[in-house]
């Protein structure tokens, strides 16, 4: 590949992680006083004389943006509804529907990938119970967040985190699938030569390394709130857990490229699909990708999930996406439509990111119209990989965004503080003994809790 090749894949895979950016939970903190202010908030809608649906759409991807036209025209086609497609980049789309409703015109379905954004919607009374809807069928584990035993959305996919490697290059080293870390040290460690490293893990204070490179702390056991939302981080269980995650991060971090600081989504997407990582972390995505620019890397992939200390336990990061319905005067005809959509073209929506768009429905996975894709016939190894992540027991599906019992705004503003990220960075680039970065860290989750 030559440079100019390589600087293509890399601005294409920029572009499509900006068009799909995975738990990017932003403006939490902010969305708190928001959210109090909705609650007083309480200016006319004026679309309650019309037939016409408003749907703020947070998929800005080409195909995801068609599904949903193709959807909307048929829907009036057969009822006379108008349905109105908006779309925003994902970080956007909670700040877009504050406003909507500040303005007296809000959208009366909107996309979420946020637990604390629908927990905040749901309390100032501007979301519709859609109970009935989603327990018409089986869903996956983590997925629902149930506010006073009432669904206020509805899940449309996982963004879980996992590991792909490069088969190739383990065979030629004769490499065995890591199960603990010390085995994945030492992939690494043995792949990082010639200009080209072992893995690639963002480590700035960013959304993309709580997303990317915590999966292993989850693996070994680590929780961070207890069932009061107290903070157990650097308790006696846990502090030796947290401390060992830490030192693995120091011990791999001469295995990744320099500037994973400043790393981001399609960073590591770009780095994997030119050659220049041989492990990297991400969804169904990076195969699309794949596929689409790096083709002959596509059989030359694998995957695992993240792995524990000694070898007992395997993770994932948790990520998700989904659509609420507003209270507005349109409400009925919204929830008609929610039910006619996802019995028609919720799987067509899904095929719009086949890989990338896990479905948090278990019915999906046996349905021989989701199964009818290319992508997903081509890739059923990786698929029954993806469903087994929500049937098995010994896979953990966290993060920190969902730390706690329940749905809660604490562990969103945890989020915020990337205070994990400054801990990884004290380690590996400043030499802090863990003790002392954890100690930090703690005190700075303290302040938010």
């Amino acid at each position: 590949m030559t440079t100019h090749d390589n600087d293509d894949v890399l601005a294409a895979e920029a572009r499509i992680a900006q068009e799909k950016r995975p738990v990017a939970r932003r403006d939490v903190l902010k969305s708190v006083a928001a959210g109090v202010a909705l609650m007083t908030a309480g200016a006319p809608a004026v679309f309650a004389q019309t037939k016409t649906l408003r749907f703020l759409n947070a998929e800005p991807g080409r195909d995801s943006v068609r599904a949903l036209r193709v959807a909307a025209a048929e829907y009036e086609k057969k009822f006379g509804v108008k349905v109105v497609i908006d779309t925003v980049p994902p970080d956007d789309a909670y700040n877009k529907i504050q406003s909507s409703i500040a303005a007296g015109t809000p959208y009366d379905v909107g996309t979420l990938a946020f637990a604390g954004h629908v927990l905040l919607l749901a309390q100032a009374g501007k979301l519709v119970p859609i109970t009935k809807l989603v327990r018409r069928h089986k869903w996956g584990p983590n997925i629902l967040f149930p506010v006073n035993g009432e669904d206020y959305w509805y899940p449309y996919d996982y963004n879980f985190c996992w590991m792909y490697y490069r088969k190739d290059l383990y065979q030629q080293k004769g490499l065995k699938v890591p199960t603990t870390w010390d085995q994945m040290a030492e992939n690494c460690k043995a792949l990082t030569e010639g200009g080209k490293f072992g893995v690639g893990h963002p480590v700035g204070g960013n959304a993309a390394a709580q997303w990317m490179s915590i999966g292993y702390m989850w693996a070994d056991g680590v929780r961070m709130l207890d069932k009061d939302f107290k903070l157990i981080l650097d308790n006696a269980e846990m502090r030796p857990k947290v401390a060992g995650y830490l030192e693995f991060m120091k011990k791999i971090g001469p295995s990744m490229p320099n500037g994973m600081t400043q790393a981001m989504f399609g960073t590591v997407l770009g780095q994997y699909s030119g050659g220049q990582i041989a492990h990297a972390p991400y969804a169904g995505r990076l195969i699309e990708v794949l596929e689409d620019k790096a083709p002959d890397l596509v059989a030359k992939t694998g995957f695992f999930m993240y792995p524990d200390s000694a070898g007992k336990g395997q993770a994932v990061n948790h990520g998700y996406d989904g659509w609420v319905v507003l209270n507005t005067p349109m409400r009925d005809e919204s929830v008609k439509f929610m039910e006619w959509f996802v019995d028609n073209h919720y799987i067509n929506f899904l095929h719009s990111a086949p890989l990338h768009m896990q479905p948090p429905r278990m019915d999906v996975y046996d349905d021989i119209r989701w199964r009818a894709h290319p992508l997903i016939e081509k890739h059923a190894e990786l698929v029954d990989f993806m469903k087994s992540m929500l049937t098995r027991k010994d896979v953990a599906i966290r993060s920190i965004d969902t730390e706690g019992p329940s749905i809660d705004l604490r562990p969103g503003k945890m989020f915020e503080t990337f205070a994990i990220c400054d801990a990884i960075q004290n380690v590996l680039y400043k030499g802090m003994p863990t003790a002392e970065a954890i100690d930090i860290m703690a005190a700075k989750y303290r302040t938010v809790l």
